[in-house]
């Protein structure tokens, strides 16, 4: 598909274009309004495609919790290993749509690898993720940022304080998701490690408070995300920050996502999980200087 078409669709999915306006440039970059209409259905997402890790795995215990956030109760899937053992954890955040079954099959991925997991739903407080894909992201435009951002670092807080984790705590989230981990990095001094996947980059002044190690994964053809790489790096290097950046080229914006054959890398997704894995082990289950 034209990389044109792709970027045009970002654009739309990061809220800078109405549906009309998309649609109108669509048709003009397909050579028609039929063409345009045949193009939607490879754009959207399916997310009910490619489950990797089904809910009744007999490896895993998973279930939907609530923990308390700032704006009341917020809604997660759970997954963890079976058994008693005390775990790292991590905290896993959806796209700008909402939780839907991929991020929810992410996250008992990331628990077959040895973590207790929780991946909440940003929209609860407004009802929860519809079904429909507009209206989600039409609900997360209304979201209060300064309160979600609490939200997510809530739930580090319940992660940390469960009696089923060790109280390590990593975050990895996906566009959307991906800034909000980089939010939670600036906001939670006790998040130990951050895996944003092509996520918006916080602000310069902020980057001296993140504490936790950050893994941070970019797609060569998302240019929109990667102008804001260099500013990045230069305040993590002026403040001493632990920190990785993989580009990874030929990749698009949310390559990781293999529910979208127009967006999925087969390569850079399996790359950049296994570094996350790799990453999340070292920095989550190796014990700190005086800890048993």
């Amino acid at each position: 598909m034209d990389q044109k078409i792709t970027d045009l669709y970002d654009e739309y999915t990061t809220r800078q274009l109405n549906r009309r306006a998309f649609f109108k440039k669509l048709t003009k970059l397909a050579g028609g309004a039929v063409a345009a209409a045949a193009l939607l259905p490879l754009l959207e997402k399916n997310y009910a495609r490619a489950e990797v890790v089904a809910k009744d795995d007999p490896r895993l215990h998973t279930e939907y919790i609530k923990y308390s956030g700032e704006t009341g109760d917020i809604r997660a899937h759970l997954a963890r290993p079976k058994g008693d053992a005390k775990l790292p954890a991590v905290l896993v955040i959806h796209e700008n749509k909402g939780l839907h079954p991929h991020i929810e099959d992410v996250a008992r991925r990331v628990a077959l690898e040895g973590f207790v997991v929780i991946a909440p739903d940003a929209l609860y407080p407004l009802g929860g993720t519809p079904g429909d894909i507009d209206e989600a992201r039409s609900l997360m435009r209304k979201l209060d940022k300064p309160a979600t951002v609490k939200n997510f670092v809530a739930a580090v807080k319940y992660l940390e304080t469960n009696p089923l984790t060790t109280g390590k705590v990593g975050c990895m989230g996906f566009c959307w998701g991906g800034a909000m981990t980089n939010q939670v990095a600036v906001h939670c001094a006790d998040l130990t490690a951050a895996v944003p996947f092509y996520g918006r980059q916080p602000d310069e002044a902020d980057v001296a408070k993140i504490k936790a190690a950050l893994l941070c994964h970019y797609g060569g053809l998302d240019k929109r995300i990667n102008e804001g790489i260099p500013a990045f790096e230069k305040a993590l290097k002026a403040a001493s920050v632990e920190y990785k950046i993989y580009m990874y080229e030929g990749a698009a914006h949310a390559f990781f996502n293999d529910t979208n054959d127009n967006r999925y890398h087969k390569e850079a997704a399996e790359l950049a999980w296994k570094r996350t894995i790799a990453f999340f082990k070292e920095k989550l289950k190796t014990p700190r200087r005086g800890e048993p």
